[in-house]
């Protein structure tokens, strides 16, 4: 059995020695991002790897780029490439952000790629420390390399210049999963400009988590969606957020709730305020018009 969206801590030390899984640490920390490779060092889910938000899972920053741009695809390639990743292997990621920071990032990307065997650790290591499950400190043990050669499939995502001209388009539907505050633009402790895209309506990545960090039932999650979309159809949703990680949080909601298709604006606010050109929007909206 294959897990695509999200996986328990239960099932995952089922296969902590399985040589078929694979489990990767994405901990990460905006306002300290040493502390995700310092926390893996004093203690991690046995066996696991770790993969930085900023030096494996984005790419080099441009001054046209947002804050976290994709990897290059040789970048990417080479990383998975060293874990060892093979088509029938089950890849897990987890962090301590109930999947935001940064384990839907590595999720997100392998299925770009084409793999479609990773999941999210459901409650992430708060729980599986909750739960007393065991650790480890030492290094992974290495597996062979095995040669990754998937293609990136461009219609995960939308580009800056592609979205300016979808977000005219009445279909379309722009989820930010930013926090609420951050979207209406009354505050913004991050990029230089506060606010949204116009067009944008709020779903905060927060709002898929139970209070544990476990993501909210399929059923539920599907209702609260569908409230939101109304009569738009899954694959005319295209979420966004800071950077182009937490959005991915809202898509991988949408995955569970059986809405897929939907796309990532990776480039993100970060990206978009860029250009001051480009129209900023504040106040509050959680309902297309």
């Amino acid at each position: 059995m294959h897990f695509t969206t999200i996986v328990s801590t239960e099932t995952l030390e089922q296969h902590l020695y399985d040589p078929d899984w694979i489990i990767v640490d994405c901990r990460f920390d905006l306002s300290k991002p040493e502390w995700g490779r310092e926390s893996f060092d004093a203690a991690h889910v046995p066996g696991a790897y770790f993969a930085d938000l900023e030096h494996d899972l984005s790419g080099p920053r441009t001054p046209l780029s947002g804050r976290h741009p994709l990897p290059t695809r040789e970048q990417w390639l080479q990383l998975v490439t060293k874990w060892g990743i093979g088509s029938d292997t089950q890849v897990v990621a987890y962090d301590s952000a109930g999947g935001s920071l940064a384990a839907v990032r590595a999720w997100w990307l392998l299925r770009a790629y084409g793999h479609r065997f990773v999941a999210v650790l459901d409650g992430g290591l708060p729980k599986w420390l909750h739960e007393g499950r065991p650790l480890d400190a030492g290094s992974p043990r290495p597996r062979p390399a095995r040669p990754f050669s998937g293609d990136f499939d461009t219609h995960q995502m939308v580009s800056t210049n592609q979205l300016v001209g979808l977000i005219k388009q009445p279909e379309i539907l722009l989820l930010d999963a930013r926090a609420p505050e951050r979207f209406r633009g009354e505050v913004e402790p991050i990029d230089p400009v506060a606010g949204h895209i116009p067009g944008a309506i709020n779903r905060p990545s927060a709002m898929n988590l139970n209070p544990d960090q476990t993501f909210k039932s399929a059923d539920q999650l599907r209702r609260e969606f569908k409230d939101i979309l109304g009569n738009h159809s899954p694959e005319n949703v295209i979420t966004y957020c800071g950077s182009g990680v937490t959005g991915i949080h809202d898509l991988l909601a949408m995955e569970i709730a059986g809405l897929t298709g939907a796309r990532l604006y990776a480039g993100a606010w970060s990206e978009w305020i860029r250009d001051p050109s480009r129209p900023v929007a504040k106040g509050s909206k959680t309902k297309p018009d």
